[in-house]
């Protein structure tokens, strides 16, 4: 094989970088560029984590909230003593149900249509975004998490809402190339994509 005037002989490094510069390590910025994996789909690791995060942290709010709505509504007669409510569960329990989840929703759709991200995605420098790459709006993010509200239907609304989480976990990892869930794919292709 000839070499030609713009062919790097043997053993020369590609032309702009430097001899004996290694390349740069995993989420490192490479000479003049962004870190790696910038702007890349999120996998099912980190956004779980992410998610988890998020849980935690909505939990330790909604026990602040709901603790006392629950208590008061108990010694108030509203419903954990006598009126039952739909399917057998106290009007109580469903008030609380529908304040616990519709807050933690409202959680999740603000901040992703505010900033793309939550809190555990902000830790884990990830973030939601339109099919553009813009902030999805309030709408498409209401719609991407939609599913939370699936533990105020009494009885069964448990297991819907663990079936509608598999399903969407699958269907992450299952979409090698975007990466996206259910979900994403429920609110007009949103992504969730690694910022850092």
């Amino acid at each position: 094989m000839t070499e030609g005037p713009n062919t790097p002989s043997m053993g020369e490094p590609p032309e702009g970088s430097q001899p004996g510069t290694p390349p740069p390590p995993q989420g490192q910025p490479a000479p003049g560029g962004a870190p790696q994996g910038v702007g890349e789909p999120a996998d099912l690791t980190t956004r779980f984590l992410a998610k988890l995060i998020d849980w935690i942290l909505v939990g330790i709010v909604l026990g602040v909230i709901v603790i006392p709505l629950t208590i008061g509504l108990a010694f108030s007669g509203v419903g954990f003593g006598g009126m039952p409510g739909i399917g057998g569960f106290s009007v109580g329990g469903i008030i609380s149900s529908v304040v616990m989840y519709g807050l933690a929703l409202a959680y999740f759709a603000f901040l992703e249509s505010n900033r793309g991200q939550t809190l555990g995605k902000m830790l884990l420098k990830l973030k939601v975004t339109d099919q553009a790459g813009n902030l999805p709006p309030m709408e498409q993010a209401f719609k991407r998490n939609a599913y939370m509200l699936l533990p105020i239907i009494p009885i069964l609304g448990g297991l819907a809402y663990l079936a509608v989480t598999i399903y969407i976990a699958v269907t992450i990892n299952n979409d090698a190339q975007t990466r996206r869930g259910w979900h994403d794919q429920f609110a007009d292709n949103t992504s969730v994509i690694k910022v850092g």
